[in-house]
């Protein structure tokens, strides 16, 4: 009983969180992303309805959301298709990406990774959701492995997870 107890009493002061990860719809992303964001000496609008992420138990976010990029040149057009922000560190299919800003995009079965300055970071080879049922523009989805995730553009996506586990 004195261990139900305290249990109750921790849930009760919030040192055990209860909150699990969360996916974080574009309507709620929308909210904490701003209007445009800053790449490569410009500004770029963010399509609000086109982005996603997940909020982890301890308050941090990923997020990410399609920008129009029309104002760049078209050899960064291509490349820079979404703002991908990350207060965590993440892995990226085997790539350890920290906290930060980053441009990415899907080109070519692949999908690349600049920082903010338009310089290519790392590239991987994208995985091609045949069987995605309504794919959109852009989304982020939960992975069958327990703490990843997908980042899709159309039916193209990566995986991403958290690298520090310890603090999920």
């Amino acid at each position: 009983m004195r261990r139900l107890s305290l249990l109750a009493l921790l849930l009760f002061l919030g040192i055990l969180p209860l909150r699990a990860q969360q996916i974080v719809p574009a309507a709620a992303a929308a909210k904490l992303l701003p209007d445009a964001v800053f790449f490569r000496g410009q500004s770029a609008p963010v399509e609000a309805r086109n982005s996603g992420g997940v909020h982890y138990p301890d308050g941090m976010y990923v997020l990410s959301a399609i920008v129009d990029s029309s104002g760049y040149s078209s050899g960064i057009q291509q490349k820079y298709q979404a703002y991908f922000i990350s207060e965590v560190t993440v892995d990226i299919e085997g790539h350890k990406l920290g906290p930060g800003a980053y441009g990415v995009g899907f080109v070519n079965g692949k999908f690349g990774v600049m920082d903010i300055g338009a310089h290519d970071l790392f590239s991987v080879p994208a995985t091609h959701d045949a069987v995605l049922r309504r794919p959109s523009p852009f989304q982020v989805i939960a992975d069958a492995k327990t703490g990843s995730y997908r980042l899709y553009f159309g039916r193209n996506y990566v995986v991403f997870s958290r690298s520090d586990k310890s603090a999920q």
